[in-house]
């Protein structure tokens, strides 16, 4: 789309929500509009506020605007990264796309493998947490920055952040003061997020955060038809049936529900593979893909997520050892004791974790280092070829998850804004908007507004994990009235996990047969990683999602293998 006066063009991947708002507040101030566009109204608040504009912004959004009067090019991500966008530089060129599948059709040419990437990935599940993907010629914009291009002189600038968390205390309200304002920050949000003229469902887990936004959907519309996508594991530990059947039948959705037998993940684990673009985390990636796809088949073009609760609200085991610390920090030693005592009371939680971590947090880097390797933390392991890695420069230290010095007191602060940003949440949204565009849903995440996060990051770290051991603490307030009592009460957390191992044993024969063909990758001692394999699926090895890491790393590089080039680095 072009700005009116012609001075600026946009291509544009997303939704702004409150563009109704900004419309009429620019219209106050003398711009003149054609359309109900969203996009029409970001070309006029960009040439009204420049890169200010950006923290106004409701919603999801990647784009690129030129601006003819400077010739330049802006790229631009949205402050949690919701929307994806890819680029490659050089003297010649500036490519963008959405998808890496575009870029390799523009670069037309063999991309290297990049080898820190897939050592960080298969060591340690580490990936999308910097501008680096598993190709080393293209690059993520970073959640919350921009990136700009002088045409004429064919220069970039060096990204640049437009929005970080901060981590410092701001909020000194009491705590029901702060509970009302969450409340009414949520709402506002899911009312802003529900503005639609196609049909509209919401994905339901039966955890707090996916059943907070449906029960306030049905608060904010008593009689909108309400229809909630979740997977069940039938028959498993893992299932969450019985939650979302209360929260159903709580707002009077109309549920619909998936079952997957290991046979449907093997038929369709070359698309998601070949979607995702880059290998993933785990086995649940797959139950959000056909909980989209039912969601496609139900007739839905909008769909509500919880994503991003978990990063803002400590999840649901709330970082122990980082509230363990702040609490060293502040030299309250006493309620550290009862802390421990009272957090280690909640089920799957054990006394000796948080102590263990917090000891790793407070030790130097080196003994750090050795201490990992002590209690069994090998970073090169037999199915590596470490002479290789090494030879290549490959960093393969084991990193902490601290480092600023300024979030003295705020650790859970800190390692929360870590989460949203950098490590965590960037991997959960980019296997969402994969999904979700696979069946082209637009998939909205009412959590993830820049109020929320600024007003969640402000507050006392005891707001959102009690003395008690209560993670979510003022979410589970703000929400008394909305969402029923049995599920704000709730200790665990499951959401979509699958019962990865049966999965994995079940297709034991073919995807050992999988795994004999890649030996392309100099690194992979492909023997040795058949036979860790081998022992992990028959029992002699503990089970971790390393399994589902050799899989899906080495199924990618067979689907992609055309694409990539892996001799040297």
């Amino acid at each position: 789309m072009h700005s009116q006066g012609g001075r600026y063009s946009i291509v544009f991947n997303g939704e702004i929500y409150n563009y109704q708002e900004l419309r009429q507040e620019l219209k106050e101030l003398g711009q003149n509009f054609l359309s109900e566009s969203d996009t029409e109204v970001l070309l006029a608040a960009w040439h009204t506020w420049g890169v200010t504009c950006l923290k106004r912004l409701v919603g999801m959004f990647a784009f690129v605007i030129y601006d003819r009067q400077a010739n330049t090019l802006t790229a631009v991500r949205d402050a949690f990264g919701i929307k994806p966008l890819f680029y490659t530089i050089n003297k010649e060129q500036f490519l963008f796309a959405s998808e890496i599948q575009a870029l390799q059709k523009l670069i037309n040419r063999k991309l290297q493998l990049d080898w820190q990437r897939s050592y960080d990935y298969l060591m340690f599940g580490d990936y999308d947490s910097c501008e680096q993907t598993f190709f080393q010629d293209i690059r993520h914009l970073l959640p919350g920055h921009f990136l700009r291009f002088n045409i004429a002189s064919r220069e970039f600038s060096t990204p640049q952040a437009w929005w970080q968390p901060n981590i410092e205390q701001r909020s000194f309200q009491n705590f029901p003061d702060a509970a009302d304002e969450l409340r009414q920050l949520f709402l506002n949000s899911i009312r802003l997020h529900l503005r639609s003229d196609v049909p509209l469902g919401a994905a339901l887990s039966g955890g707090i955060d996916s059943s907070a936004v449906v029960c306030a959907i049905r608060h904010l519309e008593p009689d909108l038809p309400v229809h909630t996508f979740s997977y069940v594991a039938r028959n498993s530990r893992v299932s969450e049936e019985h939650w979302v059947d209360k929260i159903n039948s709580h707002v009077g959705a109309k549920a619909h529900k998936v079952f997957v037998s290991p046979a449907e993940i093997a038929a369709d684990l070359d698309d998601i593979i070949q979607i995702q673009g880059e290998p993933f985390g785990d086995t649940s990636i797959y139950a959000q893909y056909r909980v989209l796809r039912l969601a496609r088949e139900s007739g839905m073009i909008v769909t509500l997520d919880g994503q991003g609760a978990d990063e803002m609200l400590a999840g649901y085991h709330g970082y122990p050892a980082y509230r363990m610390r702040s609490l060293l920090e502040q030299g309250r030693i006493p309620e550290l004791i009862k802390f421990v005592h009272n957090w280690k009371k909640w089920p799957g939680r054990t006394g000796q974790y948080p102590w263990k971590v917090l000891v790793g947090q407070l030790l130097p880097d080196h003994l750090f280092e050795n201490i990992s390797r002590l209690i069994g933390i090998n970073r090169m392991p037999a199915w590596l070829d470490g002479n290789i890695l090494k030879e290549a420069g490959i960093a393969t230290g084991l990193k902490k998850n601290i480092t600023n010095k300024i979030g003295a007191g705020r650790r859970v602060i800190e390692v929360l804004a870590k989460s949203l940003t950098i490590k965590g949440l960037p991997s959960m949204l980019r296997h969402l908007d994969r999904n979700a565009m696979r069946f082209s849903i637009e998939s909205r995440v009412p959590f993830l507004t820049i109020p929320m996060a600024e007003f969640l990051l402000a507050l006392p770290e005891e707001y959102l994990i009690s003395h008690q051991g209560e993670t979510k603490s003022i979410f589970r307030k703000a929400m008394r009235g909305i969402v029923p009592d049995e599920i704000l009460r709730r200790k665990d957390k499951i959401g979509f996990a699958t019962p990865e191992k049966s999965w994995l044993r079940f297709l034991s024969d073919t995807i050992m047969s999988s795994l004999r063909v890649t030996n392309s990758v100099p690194f992979l001692k492909m023997d040795v990683l058949l036979y860790e394999y081998k022992k992990t699926i028959t029992g002699h090895k503990y089970f971790t999602t390393e399994a589902w890491r050799w899989i899906n790393f080495c199924r990618w590089f067979q689907v992609y293998q055309e694409q990539i080039k892996v001799n040297g680095t």
